[in-house]
């Protein structure tokens, strides 16, 4: 799954300062939310439909997860995403993107920071983010800006063009996610 379809799954908000640089993180909490991830691929391959189990995954090492993702691949345009975990399935979150050397509309910066609250709806394996709020460095703006930003990313061969209201298949083997405050929990 490419780290946009990563970004739209966990997509949204949190309120700290970040550089346009690499963000920091966790190598060892990265590695394990992976590891959990293959294992969720791999126990889903080779086992009967039994109860649901569920691993729970903390902010910090979704976070980890998360930057360690824009890292490993390289990310062009999705430099800094992190997230904000709620109970609800709600998420706020913190996004920049850099859009430097490529072809925008005029009314997208170079290099912006989102911010943004967002709620997460799971069904039949798909999962759907409803933005409730999103702001461009302080300012309120609509959610078709995201849009474009995916547009401009399908141009660069990274992603397909798709929208924010769009529904998004879960990563093979995952049921389910629930939020908490403070963390994750995948169901498979």
């Amino acid at each position: 799954m490419s780290i946009a379809r990563w970004i739209m799954v966990f997509f949204l908000f949190i309120f700290f300062s970040v550089s346009l640089g690499a963000q920091e993180y966790s190598l060892s909490q990265a590695l394990k939310v992976e590891k959990a991830f293959e294992k969720i691929k791999n126990e889903q391959s080779s086992r009967e439909k039994t109860a649901l189990q569920k691993i729970l995954i903390t902010e910090s090492e979704l976070n980890s997860y998360i930057a360690y993702r824009i890292e490993k691949e390289n990310e062009e345009m999705m430099k800094v995403l992190r997230l904000k975990l709620f109970n609800g399935n709600k998420i706020e979150g913190m996004a920049v993107i850099d859009l430097r050397g490529q072809k925008i509309p005029k009314f997208l910066r170079p290099e912006m920071t989102l911010f943004f609250g967002a709620k997460l709806e799971v069904r039949d394996g798909k999962l759907k983010i409803d933005v409730e709020g999103l702001f461009l460095e302080g300012q309120r703006i609509q959610p078709v800006i995201i849009d474009a930003i995916l547009a401009i990313a399908a141009k660069t061969g990274k992603t397909n063009a798709t929208s924010i209201n769009d529904w998004y298949e879960l990563p093979y083997g995952i049921r389910n996610i629930e939020t908490e405050r403070g963390r994750a929990v995948i169901y498979y």
